[in-house]
């Protein structure tokens, strides 16, 4: 399996931590040198680990945006 490249190009905020100091966050990242997309999932201290997550482009993250202010939270 090859190696996955990544850049974290901009971070826009911390969701969570855990106990173990990995936290979740929201940020545009630049995987495989491509176009930065929102990135939501856990990371590591310093960003040398990353857990699972999901990425976003930007109308993904506009429907979302969307969505979200629609729920009666």
């Amino acid at each position: 399996m090859s190696d996955i490249k990544y850049e974290i190009s901009k971070e826009l905020g911390v969701l969570s931590e855990n106990a173990k100091g990995w936290k979740k966050e929201l940020n545009l990242v630049c995987w495989n040198e491509r176009d930065a997309k929102y990135d939501i999932r856990d990371w590591s201290e310093g960003h040398e680990k990353l857990g699972k997550g999901v990425t976003l482009t930007g109308e993904e993250i506009k429907k979302l945006r969307d969505i979200l202010n629609n729920i009666d939270l």
